[in-house]
């Protein structure tokens, strides 16, 4: 506390130092009246940390399962995630906390349960009934591997096969084992000298519950007798098998195998299979048994009434089809489809219109898991076409390279971004409703819009409704198709300098209510776009080449003078990592025969048409200059009301008027100080300390912000990509450009009133401030140049500069001016005409009155600190050191609760947030343990107390730091299980029902319980109770009558503290022992690496 006091008595005396070099003892007094006026309302209970949803394609999927009754899907991953899926807009997201991969997943078919299996050998029961689901119960197997597992509907035991080819039996209800065991050498053969191999497969007889189908590995199939506790009958193949499925009439199942082969067996022919097919293989002439092929991973076998039954298997291709994609087979009768999927297949799952395996099947659709994509096929159409897929599944279609996220736009937004982006669905797909169509939405009590816009390695750029924790997409745009593509390597005038991807998106600027959106990619380039609702066909694409150089003055150095080095390329904060791909007949050489005033990607010169939505209002691009590629650009701000963009990296500053398509201002970093610059800075040759342009630099997507100062945490892996080799002299003369930031304010200290001007922040912690004196609006701004002065203001902060803001007197924040949109494609009217000659830029604070000279407060937040400034005083106020050890990723100046507050998130994990103007910290909390790369390019906070962030490259994770949200959270996400009545059983007829042709049933307690089975051996698997049961009522107590609940609760809880407490200390043993089982297996598995090679 006292530390705090100090730091408060601290910033008083530069408060008062700084106001005693203002102009006069008045305006000390003034100022000092106007802090006071402002009430700061936001209070530290207003703030509380939790995610919220996660979006996307579940990343690296494992396994699949779906309830035929529920209409719920479950994905399993292999870093032990697990998402459910319901109808479109109901989806969860859960996490076992070991991270091992999940290898199967098996629904209680119509119970809201969920048992999965994961690869450290533990059983898992959810409890779905809630909406945030739970573990209820585990199992940790001590002495086996788990390697397959079967629940046969509405049973409670399931059966559990291993690795040594045994299998166990668990009482699903209490989790515990019956002693009940099938051992494998009772199941084979007695005369077979081998073992079988581990168990792919079990599943009852779906006309008779007593009898149990076990595959083996090694290709023995034996049919067990649960009464009588032997083999009925073993069938032997030679080749391996991958897995087994029944004919829903019981006297016939279908094997696949590893030579890319299906047996079909009669139950009661065990000596050889009733047919071999194999689905892809060349039928030779003479008989010959056709050549072999891939393994057949899976094969399903489905019943209809009316037809020929359905085989459908993923694999068995030909060795000899090299290069083709992985296949989904289906064969149908006579005819036999091959679906050609995009990615390798990890499971299949056919949905029928039944849950009971003695049935006809009815199968309708296919659900196929690939690596990085969902799709369902219809099957009741010709041609089985697709389904459209309704979930947000797409983010990743190529990989994200930057985002940015808007909480309350404009109402209008979202229904013109989907009216543009309608036109470009694709045809074709299934005409039914999407069949996964379980669970309900929860409330809507969010009723402001948000829109997510994601910016990709290919150019493209996705624009997502994001409002009330759903996500769609609503248009995407390529930034790509401006540019001629090369047809191959030869017509790349430097094939040395690859780069995969030319048009990789690195920072977007948008203004919502202009709707102008500015984009900046890897290559250099900077493209402005417009919104329009009607199609456009461009003759000749708008384009400026800017030559943005970094020279102090060109004299050589002292021949003793060692010049500092560069960067080594390739790391994180290389200035210089650009790779530039130019084309031929854009060449062009200086006197030395280096490449010269040469854009790194050619515009096409052939007429483009633009479809409604975003077009091309101007294409800037960086140049070579003497043999050096342009340097990537490290931050960008567009302003519709003033008609300008800019842009900055580590040579200097651009602004181009892009309604009179010209450059304004072109400096080095340096000449914007002119003579303040505090850096005593060598004057040197930047020839000849450079790279020639030959040699082969990698570039990567480094932060926006360059060179920053190397972490004292050396294991943290995100500071590893920094290079720690920039020595002082050259961390100053290569200063970038950073945050900048239009407004209307005050320039210098004696202005009295606010005129429009850019703010500039660079990464040694400097802000300067450029006047722009603009023409007036209407026809007048197209004829008179705007013009351009640095206004000599100079402010400093510790750390890179990362956000501006200002705030008016009452400590409103003042928004950048913006033009309203307009459809610009369509000519103006007279009257039109007159009202834009009159129109003002919407913006300009409530400024009560002019004459009063403090009138503003400009918020900078730098990687190290943040400060409030009085304007035009530029006394400093209010200053808060936000961290010493580590910095600041992001920083954004957000509304909350119709307040405002500064948030920031640092790259050791920390989230912060302060009140504005005062900066008394409101948040503080640990929330990511390990911070990477791709974290730190895509974090972002945004209004209402909402963040998100790339939590894996297929998923984005939204997060809320606002009390009120988490609060509410609980009625707005969705439910997965709904009360459904279960469909009823098959009716066995007549005839059957008089000679007992139908199905067998089987008291299974009589058989695998306690009484007659006995005990299971205590060492074999150990019971760890989860958190699921008190979650759930934790769950229900947020609600509507929340305090009342949560008082119940608290009682209820004391009194369970003691009976708890003999379980926590199981659960705590256990995770105390799978934590070293983890290290010690981390430690095998990187003994002998080195540590390039993980």
């Amino acid at each position: 506390m006292r530390k705090f006091n100090i730091r408060k008595v601290l910033d008083g005396l530069t408060a008062v130092s700084a106001a005693a070099s203002a102009s006069s003892a008045a305006q000390q007094q003034q100022a000092g009246n106007r802090e006071t006026e402002i009430q700061e309302t936001l209070q530290s209970e207003h703030f509380q940390l939790c995610k919220t949803v996660r979006h996307g394609f579940p990343y690296q999927p494992s396994a699949l399962a779906f309830d035929p009754v529920q209409k719920i899907l479950a994905i399993g991953t292999q870093t032990g995630a697990l998402r459910l899926f319901g109808r479109p807009g109901v989806e969860c997201y859960c996490q076992h906390d070991s991270g091992a991969a999940v290898i199967q997943l098996q629904f209680l078919i119509n119970e809201g349960a969920l048992v999965s299996a994961l690869a450290d050998d533990t059983l898992h029961l959810w409890n779905l009934r809630q909406k945030r689901p739970a573990i209820l119960h585990s199992l940790k197997f001590n002495r086996e591997r788990i390697t397959f597992c079967h629940l046969p509907f509405q049973s409670k035991w399931l059966y559990v096969g291993t690795e040594r080819g045994n299998i166990h039996i668990v009482n699903v209800e209490s989790f515990t084992l019956s002693g009940y065991v099938i051992m494998w050498n009772k199941a084979i053969e007695l005369s077979s000298k081998s073992h079988p191999g581990p168990i792919v497969h079990i599943s009852d007889n779906p006309m008779d519950e007593g009898k149990l189908l076990i595959g083996f590995e090694s290709g023995t199939v034996v049919l067990w007798d649960l009464k009588s506790k032997k083999a009925d009958y073993r069938y032997t193949h030679d080749e391996a098998i991958h897995s087994v499925a029944w004919h829903h009439e019981g006297k016939q199942f279908i094997c696949s195998h590893s030579d890319g082969t299906l047996t079909i067996w009669n139950v009661k022919s065990p000596t050889k299979p009733f047919q071999t097919i194999t689905p892809h293989g060349k039928q030779l002439k003479d008989g010959k048994k056709p050549e072999p092929c891939k393994p057949i991973l899976k094969v399903e076998y489905k019943t209809t009434r009316a037809g020929e039954p359905f085989i459908i298997l993923s694999g068995g291709l030909s060795y000899d089809t090299v290069g083709r994609r992985p296949c989904l087979t289906v064969m149908h009768g006579k005819s036999t489809a091959v679906l050609e999927m995009d990615y390798s297949i990890v499971d299949f799952l056919t949905l029928c219109e039944t849950p009971y395996p003695n049935d006809f099947q009815e199968p309708y659709a296919v659900v196929v898991l690939l690596e990085k994509d969902l799709v369902l096929i219809d099957l009741a159409q010709n041609g089985y076409p697709i389904f459209e897929n309704p979930y947000p599944l797409t983010i990743h279609e190529s990989p994200v390279t930057c985002c940015e996220y808007f909480a309350d736009c404009p109402v209008d937004l979202i229904p013109a971004l989907y009216s543009v982006g309608a036109r470009q669905k694709r045809q074709g797909y299934s005409k039914k409703e999407w069949p996964i169509s379980g669970g309900n939405w929860g409330l809507i009590t969010q009723s402001y819009p948000e829109i997510i816009i994601t910016g990709h390695a290919d150019g493209s750029i996705k624009f997502w409704d994001a409002s009330a924790i759903t996500l769609q997409v609503l248009y995407k745009l390529k930034t790509a198709k401006v540019f001629e593509k090369s047809r191959n390597k030869d017509d790349r005038p430097n094939t040395d300098i690859v780069d995969e991807d030319p048009y990789a998106i690195q920072i977007i600027s948008w203004c919502p209510e202009s709707r102008m959106l500015c984009i900046a990619g890897v290559s250099a380039h900077v493209i402005i776009y417009r919104f329009s609702k009607q199609e456009v066909t461009t003759e000749i694409i708008p384009m400026l080449e800017v030559r943005l150089l970094y020279e102090i003055n060109d004299v050589e150095s002292p021949d003793g003078e060692q010049v500092p080095p560069l960067p080594t390329p390739g790391t994180g904060s290389n200035p210089q990592s650009i790779v530039p791909q130019s084309h031929p007949s854009t060449s062009s050489s200086s006197s030395d025969g280096l490449r010269d005033n040469v854009p790194c990607l050619k515009v096409k010169n052939s007429p483009l048409k633009q479809s409604p939505g975003y077009q091309i209002e101007l294409v800037i691009q960086l140049v070579w200059v003497s043999g050096e590629p342009p340097q990537q650009i490290t931050s960008l701000a567009v302003n519709s009301a003033y008609g300008l963009v800019v842009f900055g990296n580590c040579n200097g500053i651009a602004m181009v008027d892009y309604l009179q398509k010209t450059v304004l201002l072109n400096l080095g970093t340096i000449e914007l100080y002119g003579s303040n610059d505090p850096y005593r800075r060598e004057p040197r040759s930047p020839r000849k300390s450079r790279q020639p342009s030959g040699a082969k630099m990698s570039r990567k997507l480094s932060l926006p912000t360059e060179l920053k100062p190397d972490l004292d945490v050396k294991d943290n892996s995100f500071s590893r990509s920094r290079s720690s080799s920039v020595t002082s002299i050259d961390k100053e003369s290569r200063e970038a450009i950073s945050a900048l930031h239009f407004c209307e304010t005050f320039t210098r200290k004696n202005d009295t009133s606010p005129s429009p001007c850019l703010w500039v922040g660079t990464t040694l912690g400097t802000v300067l401030v450029i006047v722009l004196n603009l023409p007036p609006g209407g026809e007048q701004r197209l004829l008179q140049p705007v013009i351009v002065s640095p206004s000599g203001t100079i402010l400093r902060l510790k750390g890179a500069i990362l956000r501006m803001a200002f705030l008016d007197t009452t400590g409103s924040l003042v928004p950048p001016a913006h033009e309203p949109w307009r459809e610009h494609n369509v000519p103006e009217d007279k009257d039109e005409k007159d009202k834009s000659k009159k129109r003002r830029p919407v913006s300009v604070s409530p400024s009560s009155s002019q004459e009063i000279s403090e009138n503003q407060y400009a918020v900078i937040c730098s990687e190290k600190q943040a400060k409030v400034i009085s304007l035009p005083s530029q006394n400093c106020i209010y200053k808060q050191n936000i961290t010493e050890t580590s910095f600041v990723l992001r920083g954004d100046i957000v509304s909350l609760s119709n307040s405002i507050c500064l948030a920031c998130f640092c790259a050791n994990g920390h989230i912060m947030t302060f009140s504005l103007p005062s900066l008394r910290p409101l948040l503080d909390v640990y929330y990511l343990p390990l911070t990477n790369m791709r974290i730190a390019r895509t974090f972002c906070f945004t209004n209402n107390g909402q963040a998100l962030y790339l939590v894996s490259p297929t998923e984005i994770q939204r997060l809320t730091y606002s009390q009120e949200t988490c609060e509410n959270l609980q009625e707005m996400l969705g439910e997965l299980f709904t009360p459904v009545e279960t469909p009823e059983a098959p009716n066995r007829g007549f005839f059957k029902g008089l000679f007992g042709g139908g199905a067998q049933s089987l008291d299974r307690e009589e058989l695998f319980g306690e009484s007659a089975a006995g005990k299971a051996s205590r060492s074999l698997a150990q019971h760890i109770p989860g958190p699921g049961g008190i979650e759930g009522v934790k769950g229900a107590a947020s609600g509507v009558v929340g305090e009342l609940a949560r008082a119940r609760l608290a009682l209820d809880e004391r009194g369970q503290k003691l009976g708890e407490l003999e379980e926590k200390t199981a659960a705590m043993l256990y995770s105390a022992d799978s934590f070293s089982k983890h290290a010690h297996e981390m430690m095998l598995k990187y003994k002998d690496k080195k540590w390039y090679q993980f």
